[in-house]
């Protein structure tokens, strides 16, 4: 959950229901799934119906007998008959009980055929969750700060050497924080609700998930959809790597959107483009005063992000852009709210568990070994900048895996099967690059492929009919298309 999806998930939490369908197994024990007052996610839960559980797994597989942790769950089932349990994990990696309120809102005559499952993974929410203590303001220069020059690299260094030393007193669980011991999990939650086969829907790394569930557990899988789904073997510490290019592109979508949209940046597509070179150029010189903060040369990047091409994002993408234009003039500029809001997340000083940083990490950690020379990392970024000058220094940064103080425990999972899938993704995904799109669909050799065309996105479904009617009509009909298929 680097980069541009955390300040995304800043804002946001859940919303489930129950029905009497599919007979639940009597190892566990349901609940309302509330906590009290305050407790956002529980409530919305309980609001639509849902019920909760807890499942208890091994905290080292390779031990079963050994010390167990709790695996959160909530389920809404079906309205009628059911086609069967449909989990539904949201990405991050997070929580994701909060799954089957999303799958409910986007698709409800679909959900409706569902017992609809979300859990929340190991080491997250109400699941024996992981926190390091990291305070917002300092992982945020972990994780949205660049290293543009030795300088920012020697902060960077620091930062990334400080929260992994945060993390030593937790080396008890950190080894068994991977998304193969997610993926045995998730097969736990199956056996407890007495189900033979689950379907799934991940999305972003919900997708990685999926694809070692199948991997590992094939003949427990019913109808998957992986929608915007990253390379199969490059989830961890260092996966955000390909993603300076795709960045790019996508600001070049939203600079041609800018230039048609009369915003006052430039009135081509280039033009558009050289304002935003001209702004970061100043910051080169000295940090831009916007309002009563400052934006550093290594700020920028992470705060010219892009993720969603919609006309109120690139609307919005277009006026905080005038506001660094001004101030990289030497204007006094007053902050959009959406501006304001990132700014405080950035000077939080204050540790937020709902967040799960510390625990995003863990995982990245624990799937794969991160290099431990810090000389790696600068020296990939300047191997790189003269085609990535603006994102190669925050897509390639070193990560507190650099420090951490746990390894590995198993080799990365090697995704090769030939289980039905359904794999949407846009061509000009910002966040995961459809070129390790593709090279999933070749490693799942029985996926179909949805693309959407000219979209620069991340996650697909619900966007436009073309996709949504093949999602449908694989879930309802377990049909996949015959031969990949391209949407606009």
């Amino acid at each position: 959950m680097r980069r541009k999806t955390i300040i995304g998930m800043a804002l946001a939490l859940c919303l489930l229901g129950v029905s009497p369908a599919v007979a639940v197994s009597n190892k566990l024990t349901w609940h309302g799934c509330s906590k009290g007052a305050g407790d956002e996610t529980g409530s919305a839960l309980d609001a639509v119906g849902a019920r909760c559980a807890e499942v208890a797994v091994p905290l080292d597989y390779r031990r079963p007998d050994g010390p167990k942790i709790s695996i959160a769950i909530a389920r809404r089932a079906a309205a009628g008959p059911s086609k069967g349990t449909l989990v539904v994990n949201v990405g991050g990696p997070e929580a994701s009980r909060r799954g089957v309120n999303e799958f409910l809102d986007r698709s409800p005559a679909l959900a409706a055929q569902y017992d609809l499952v979300g859990i929340d993974p190991r080491f997250f929410g109400e699941s024996a969750p992981l926190e390091c203590g990291w305070r917002v303001d300092r992982y945020l220069l972990s994780a949205q700060y660049a290293s543009p020059n030795r300088a920012a690299f020697a902060d960077s260094v620091a930062i990334a050497r400080e929260l992994a030393a945060q993390c030593d007193p937790h080396t008890d669980v950190l080894p068994y924080a991977s998304t193969r011991n997610s993926a045995r999990d998730m097969d736990r939650v199956r056996a407890a609700l007495g189900v033979p086969r689950l379907s799934y829907f991940g999305t972003s790394y919900g997708t990685y998930l999926g694809a070692v569930y199948l991997q590992l557990f094939p003949g427990h899988a019913d109808r998957f959809v992986l929608d915007s789904s990253h390379a199969p073997d490059t989830y961890g510490p260092r996966w955000t790597r390909e993603t300076a290019l795709p960045d790019a592109a996508a600001l070049a979508d939203w600079a041609e959107w800018a230039a048609r949209h009369n915003t006052g940046l430039g009135t081509t597509t280039k033009a558009v483009l050289a304002t935003v070179d001209r702004i970061a150029a100043a910051t080169k010189q000295r940090p831009l005063q916007v309002g009563t903060h400052q934006v550093t040369e290594a700020m920028l990047p992470g705060l010219l992000l892009t993720v969603d091409d919609t006309d109120a994002s690139y609307a919005e993408m277009s006026a905080a852009v005038r506001v660094y234009r001004d101030a990289a003039a030497g204007l006094p500029v007053t902050p959009t709210p959406l501006q304001e809001e990132r700014f405080g997340l950035y000077n939080l000083a204050e540790v937020v568990p709902e967040f799960g940083f510390s625990a995003t990490v863990a995982n990245q950690c624990a799937d794969r070994a991160a290099p431990r020379d810090p000389e790696v990392y600068y020296r990939d970024i300047q191997a790189h900048r003269s085609e990535e000058p603006l994102y190669g220094p925050l897509a390639r940064d070193v990560s507190p895996c650099a420090f951490w103080p746990t390894q590995p425990i198993e080799a990365p999972t090697k995704i090769a099967n030939d289980h039905p899938v359904l794999m949407l993704g846009a061509s000009g995904d910002p966040s995961v690059p459809y070129a390790g799109q593709l090279a999933m669909h070749r490693a799942l050799r029985g996926s179909r492929l949805i693309t959407l065309s000219g979209a620069f996105r991340h996650g697909v479904y619900g966007v436009s009919p073309c996709v949504d009617a093949t999602v449908e009509r694989y879930l309802s009909q377990n049909t996949l298309p015959a031969t990949d298929i391209t949407c606009t």
